[in-house]
């Protein structure tokens, strides 16, 4: 079981918001401000988790704490990119 997802905040300075990559499938996220954008990935990913990187027998033999893995979240660099 893959015990760890990495998400990423990057900035696009066209449409002016942040944008996810990240290795959790199915994760998109847009948002206007890095607080809005984290909020979104913790409320969203360990779900997605479960959807899409994790089998029935998993979850049958698994807590649901052992399923959830870390989530390395990295901001960017400089949040002076958003302004």
């Amino acid at each position: 079981m893959k015990r760890t997802f990495r998400v990423k905040a990057v900035w696009d300075a066209e449409a002016k918001v942040f944008y996810s990559q990240s290795d959790i499938e199915g994760l998109h996220i847009e948002a206007a401000n890095l607080d809005e954008f984290e909020e979104i990935m913790m409320d969203v990913a360990p779900e997605l988790i479960i959807a899409n990187h994790r089998s029935a027998p998993e979850i049958a033999e698994h807590s649901f704490k052992d399923l959830i893995p870390a989530i390395l979240w990295q901001r960017p660099e400089t949040e002076k990119a958003a302004v």
